[in-house]
């Protein structure tokens, strides 16, 4: 999938705005592929897949396109 993050917290996680949903997707420093937390950005493009976690749906295998 693709999106857009949007927001990135000093805790180590963010959500990402996905094209064509309503709900942002929640996503964690570890979850993220090739990119360091300090390099990635609010309006970076991304790619994920969505995983499934005990507080519902997640971005993991967050990369920057």
């Amino acid at each position: 999938m693709n999106g857009t993050i949007k927001v990135k917290t000093e805790k180590g996680f963010g959500f990402i705005s996905r094209d064509g949903e309503d709900k942002d997707l929640f996503f964690h420093t570890k979850d993220l592929v090739d990119v360091t937390w300090d390099d990635i950005q609010v309006g970076d493009q991304v790619t994920f897949e969505i995983g499934s976690g005990e507080k519902g749906p997640f971005a993991k295998n967050v990369k920057r396109v």
